[in-house]
């Protein structure tokens, strides 16, 4: 392996991966539209994302009148159902992704994901996109007692993965994935173009990438300020 860079690298999944706000919010839509409400824009759906299925209901109830946990309760199977049934209708890797992670696998880098989505939806996302065997481990937010930010369910995500701590980094894209990564010790890279409801540079990340080409020479260079400190 290339000792430059980490030993194992997880990823957030939505937004940070995938391009999967076409079919969250075609989904929330639906689970929304069951309950009498009027759909949200595409645009907004994308900055609501990250939290897992019951806040992206309830950002959605807020957005288009009143919340409550019953109204929440209801939509939740709706919103599941649909999802599991559309779950890579218009969902797509960001460009460079694939490119990106073969280029870790063949320098001998573990790969998982640590996901705030149910772990059934995210292995049903990742054979539908034809990754199955990519990841060594992808535990969903059920997976673990607490999910993100959580730092345990980091810490699940690359013990599962067969990692440690201290040789791994985290790819994610908002405020959920940073907060993790800082209650877990392990850096953090956050992507520029995913889900987050504030610019990159806010969300506290150690290095921010624009695109995928820049994942490999960044992850390396956080892993040798890693070791020299």
């Amino acid at each position: 392996m290339n000792l430059s860079l980490p030993q194992t690298v997880i990823f957030d999944l939505d937004g940070t991966l995938v391009d999967t706000a076409p079919d969250l919010c075609a989904s929330m839509n639906h689970a929304l539209a069951m309950l009498g409400r009027p759909a949200v824009p595409a645009a907004d759906v994308r900055h609501m994302v990250g939290y897992g299925a019951r806040k992206l209901i309830e950002r959605g109830l807020a957005a288009t009148g009143t919340v409550t946990p019953e109204l929440v309760e209801a939509g939740l199977p709706h919103f599941l159902d649909y999802y599991a049934d559309h779950i890579a209708d218009g969902s797509r890797p960001f460009d460079g992704v694939e490119v990106a992670l073969d280029a870790l696998s063949a320098a001998g880098s573990r790969l998982a994901i640590c996901t705030n989505k149910p772990v059934r939806l995210s292995h049903m996302l990742v054979e539908a996109l034809g990754w199955s065997g990519r990841f060594a481990a992808n535990l969903g937010f059920d997976s673990v007692p607490h999910a993100k930010p959580d730092p345990g369910h980091l810490f699940a995500t690359i013990n599962a993965a067969g990692g440690v701590p201290g040789t791994s980094i985290f790819v994610g894209d908002s405020i959920t994935d940073t907060d993790t990564g800082r209650a877990a010790g392990i850096p953090v890279i956050a992507v520029s173009f995913g889900f987050a409801d504030r610019p990159a540079a806010e969300l506290g990340a150690d290095m921010v990438i624009d695109h995928y080409d820049a994942l490999l020479p960044t992850l390396a260079a956080l892993s040798k300020k890693r070791t020299a400190e």
